[in-house]
């Protein structure tokens, strides 16, 4: 027959012990337990005054700037058009070199103690103006337009300069720049930008151009990367001259530096030809007695 259960040591002399119902831990142990205590907000009792909590803020608020919207102005709206265009058609590369502007800064500092007057004194990027143009000579696909199954050569040499203007900014030509003086440019370039922050450019002003310089070192940028103005297939971007420690015949001393970075179209300029006119434009640079030459 079946057997009944028994509880487990029941016949066996094994005592077992009756359940206990459970209790509190501490309890009948001489421990007292504190009573649960509710949640407070952290700081709340410790002396700590805890500011509510703060709603985000639209861009612009409470930074001193007016949030809302305004329509793009035409020179925006062109900017945008242009730089969205070259930006995502056009098969950037960069490559970044070092120039000694020693010698150049030297020049330049002599040129302008006899400069008859304030149009004629030579900035640095004039001097950069007048090598570059110099340089395009020998490199015409630096100097070219891309047009779909062929190039353009350009015979002219137009160096277009970036001003800054307060929307947006110009890119004003200096006609035939290699043909021309330094004082020329310094002259010439001086009267562009004057005329387009004065917004009174005149159409032969703006192009067309062949190769763009983009100068920030005025605002002691060190080095930038600048976007191809079309149809040009290159932009240079030039960094600020900058007196730092470099190793000349295994010693270290302290010379005048100045970083350039070359935006190149890679359908028309390969990467050797763009390190090719880079060296060519440093040779020029840090030899500077030849930008007087014609």
């Amino acid at each position: 027959a079946p057997v009944s259960p028994r509880p487990v040591g029941e016949g066996q002399g094994i005592s077992i012990p009756a359940p206990v119902s459970p209790r509190p831990v501490g309890e009948g142990q001489g421990i007292s337990i504190p009573a649960p205590v509710s949640p407070r907000p952290v700081g709340e009792g410790q002396g700590i005054s805890i500011p509510a909590p703060v709603s985000p803020l639209f861009a612009g608020e409470g930074l001193g700037v007016r949030s809302g919207e305004r329509p793009l102005s035409k020179m925006r709206q062109t900017i945008a058009r242009r730089l969205l265009e070259s930006k995502t058609t056009v098969p950037h590369y960069y490559l970044t070199m070092e120039i000694f502007m020693g010698e150049a800064m030297k020049l330049r500092e002599q040129l302008n103690a006899m400069a008859a007057n304030e149009a004629e004194k030579l900035s640095v990027n004039d001097l950069l103006v007048v090598a570059a143009a110099r340089t395009l000579r020998n490199f015409p696909n630096v100097n070219a337009y891309f047009k779909g199954d062929r190039i353009a050569f350009n015979e002219a040499i137009n160096i277009g300069v970036a001003v800054t203007v307060d929307d947006g900014l110009f890119t004003p030509v200096l006609r035939n720049a290699d043909q021309k003086s330094l004082k020329q440019i310094a002259v010439e370039t001086k009267e562009l930008a004057a005329r387009a922050r004065a917004n009174k450019m005149k159409p032969d002003d703006l192009g067309p151009g062949t190769f763009t310089i983009s100068n920030l070192g005025m605002f002691g940028i060190d080095e930038f990367a600048a976007i191809i103005n079309p149809p040009e297939s290159c932009v240079l971007a030039v960094g600020v001259v900058k007196k730092v420690p470099v190793v000349v015949n295994d010693s270290i001393t302290v010379a005048q530096v100045m970083k350039i970075t070359l935006s190149a179209d890679h359908r028309i300029v390969d990467g050797a030809w763009g390190a090719q006119f880079l060296q060519a434009l440093k040779r020029l640079l840090e030899n500077p007695v030849n930008l007087l030459l014609s």
